[in-house]
């Protein structure tokens, strides 16, 4: 399996739904100086021969090039890494990403044993070809970034400042979304589901709704086929669909910051707070629930929350093949922090 050992470290934090938006954002530090930490061991134990490879341009264009199928892709693969590099690698995951956070990315993970058995063509089919990149030098002076990727996993982090400065785009998928029966040679068992806590929520979401909210909810009788918004490099808000944050009732308030909490839990905890607070911090009145597709579950249908910063994408158009997204809108690797960073630099250089 790609991650071998895991620290036994929780995370823990509180509901978006109750907590007020905090005068100051969130103090990433810390997660930002493991990450540094993690970067540097990982670089340090990565021969001479293989760095070009793991150290990437600290370039947009060269972050923003992500996709979720199975391809080649840029960094190092787990499977051609050393001991000692697989252990840098796995602290750099476990500061960046909550305990159930690590959980679910190894259970992503695990499904292309699931695969492998299942499909006819699963040999291709391998879960240590995920792999790493640097972008940028890992230091607490210059801005830089780092990525796992893998099929069905595309997890980035930007950090500026001692800060994190992004934790998106984040995309997670699960084929099969429930494994069928039981996978040999450590696989997962019959009934698992990677993504099912975050599925079931949005279900109860829309069986909650009064008809008229549901008739608005669902924009569509079918779904799209994937999520809409591919991995496009950058996105604009998609056309407001179904209901809004402001017509539903406490309960269906609640269930609805519910869904956004699970996904954000994937990161670390002060990183999920960080999120969490720029979705608060853009209107929870404007946030809005759509639907399309079945309204059964293990039935192709397609759900998306969009806020003024923000879009979540979930789509299983098969209905048992998930792919979903967090996107936001100026925020993705940090555009925005990025900016006011080189604003300010450019500033003190004018002054000196």
């Amino acid at each position: 399996m790609l991650l071998r050992t895991l620290p036994a470290w929780m995370s823990c934090w509180t509901l978006l739904a109750v907590v007020p938006l905090a005068a100051a954002a969130a103090d990433t530090s810390r997660a930002a100086q493991a990450m540094t930490a993690a970067a540097r061991a990982l670089l340090g134990a990565t021969p001479a021969g293989q760095r070009p490879e793991l150290l990437r341009p600290f370039t947009l264009e060269a972050r923003a090039d992500w996709n979720y199928t199975p391809r080649s892709r840029p960094g190092i693969a787990f499977k051609a890494m050393e001991d000692a590099q697989r252990r840098a690698a796995q602290q750099l995951l476990a500061a960046a990403l909550s305990e159930p956070g690590l959980v679910k990315v190894q259970a992503v993970i695990a499904l292309e044993i699931a695969l492998r058995e299942i499909e006819s063509f699963g040999f291709s089919r391998d879960p240590e070809n995920y792999a790493i990149a640097l972008f940028g030098t890992p230091d607490s002076t210059s801005p830089w970034g780092w990525r796992i990727e893998g099929h069905h996993l595309s997890l980035h982090f930007t950090l500026a400042d001692g800060q994190v400065a992004a934790t998106l785009p984040q995309f997670l998928g699960a084929n099969p979304a429930q494994v069928p029966r039981d996978i040999a040679n450590k696989g997962p068992r019959k009934g698992q589901r990677a993504l099912g806590e975050e599925e079931d929520r949005a279900f109860a979401l829309l069986a909650a709704l009064l008809p008229a909210q549901r008739q608005q909810a669902i924009f569509s009788d079918r779904p799209f086929g994937d999520i809409v918004t591919r991995n496009a490099a950058q996105l604009d808000p998609l056309a407001p669909v179904g209901v809004a944050f402001s017509a539903m009732d406490a309960a269906q308030q609640a269930l609805l910051l519910r869904i956004i909490e699970s996904l954000a839990s994937v990161a670390e905890s002060s990183l999920a707070q960080q999120r969490l607070e720029r979705v608060r911090a853009g209107g929870l009145d404007g946030i809005r629930f759509g639907w399309a597709g079945a309204t059964e579950p293990g039935q192709p249908h397609y759900w998306r929350i969009q806020g003024a910063r923000f879009l979540i994408e979930w789509d299983n158009s098969g209905g048992n093949h998930i792919h979903s997204v967090w996107r936001d809108f100026q925020g993705d690797w940090g555009r925005d922090v990025l900016g006011e960073h080189y604003g300010r630099a450019r500033a003190s250089s004018h002054r000196h």
